[in-house]
């Protein structure tokens, strides 16, 4: 599944920290132990692929309002394509930014100037786009929830993290950047950046295991259609 992220610190003024609308982070913080934020990132990775076998179980013992053949889950699945695309892509262009950098210097620049979480927030686009596939509005945003819910816990114990090392100036851009909301206006970029292909790789291929679903929605829909699996529920 996905990896944490390093964040970033852009520059701020005073003006537009009093012009934020974004959440922002406790003053007072109690250290976390190392240890205590990998314990959490091993629990995700167990969270995540119990929420993918339940998503899966509720995949094959349901089926689409919408017929396979109809023109609206064709358009549905198609919608859930592009999503699961702009999470692969996204999630790479985001490595290109962070490569080489994570453990010298925070980035300030290309998406981490806009989002405090890009990474993530195209996990989530792409954990869309995979239930999607199903053809089912609603298992698809069963889908982005569930991300939702395992990938919030880590993103704030990372920002208590962050704040005990970065103090005030993590708590200015709190109060700047948005922790998952685009602002396109603070876009920020560079001349140059450095990358590292392998994290660039690493991160793509992670993103890549929401293609899966592509296959497997249609393999569970030949086993219904063939009576090799009953559904028990219709969902739009």
């Amino acid at each position: 599944m996905t990896n944490p992220e390093p964040h970033a610190v852009p520059e701020m003024t005073a003006a537009s920290v009093e012009d934020s609308v974004a959440d922002s982070v406790p003053d007072s913080i109690p250290a976390i132990p190392p240890n205590n934020l990998q314990q959490v990132h091993r629990l995700r990775k167990y969270a995540l692929r119990l929420g993918g076998v339940a998503l899966f179980a509720l995949i094959v013992f349901t089926q689409a309002y919408w017929h396979h053949s109809t023109a609206i889950h064709d358009m549905i699945r198609a919608v859930g394509f592009v999503a699961i695309a702009i999470c692969i892509f996204g999630r790479g262009w985001c490595a290109l930014y962070i490569g080489g950098r994570k453990k010298t210097e925070l980035v300030t620049t290309g998406p981490y100037s806009i989002c405090r979480n890009p990474l993530y927030m195209f996990s989530f686009i792409g954990a869309f786009g995979a239930g999607a596939q199903s053809g089912s509005i609603l298992i698809a945003c069963a889908c982005l929830l569930v991300c939702v819910g395992v990938f919030r816990p880590v993103v704030l114990l990372e920002e208590k993290v962050l704040m005990q090392t970065f103090g005030r100036a993590y708590r200015v851009y709190c109060n700047t950047v948005p922790r998952f909301r685009p602002t396109w206006y603070r876009w920020r970029d560079v001349s140059d950046i450095t990358c590292r292909p392998a994290l660039f790789v690493r991160t793509v291929r992670d993103a890549c295991w929401f293609v899966v679903a592509i296959p497997l929605c249609e393999a569970v829909k030949m086993a219904q259609d063939s009576g090799w699996i009953k559904p028990l529920v219709t969902l739009f």
